[in-house]
């Protein structure tokens, strides 16, 4: 088995100390506040993104809310956790997981309103224009 190697502070009971660069970086998401999104509807909080275009947001959709047209650019993945995401290719509702390859082109809408979280191996191109979530401006 793999371990460790132990440093003089540390007993054999006591956990690894990693160096700053490799520490847990623990998000308090509960505490965070909803974020609007370009769409509406759509609220968000960035709990994660990347120099890379990498990113996990969790999103909150009202019932009837759209996210228009878009291709997903690279591996995008969706836990559903409340309501239900649905596309011209089926539904996903409360505990169900979606991928999706870059390349899918869709439209996404919660009818009855949703809750999910999702991760992104790249931003998503909208074909309106409208920047990616984690996009800023310059």
């Amino acid at each position: 088995m793999n371990e460790p190697e132990k440093t003089s502070a540390q007993t054999s009971t006591s956990a690894p100390v990693n160096p700053p660069h490799l520490r847990s970086t623990f998000v308090a998401a509960s505490e965070m506040p909803w974020q609007p999104t370009q769409f509406a509807g759509i609220e968000m909080k960035i709990l994660y993104s990347d120099d890379e275009g990498r990113s996990t947001i969790l999103f909150r959709m009202a019932p009837g809310a759209v996210v228009p047209l878009h291709e997903h650019t690279a591996l995008e993945q969706t836990f559903m956790l409340e309501g239900s995401l649905e596309d011209a290719e089926g539904s996903c509702g409360p505990g169900d997981f979606v991928w999706r390859p870059g390349g899918n082109i869709h439209v996404a809408h919660a009818p009855d309103g949703a809750t999910f979280l999702s991760v992104f191996t790249r931003p998503n191109k909208f074909f309106d224009g409208t920047k990616f979530f984690t996009a800023t401006e310059k």
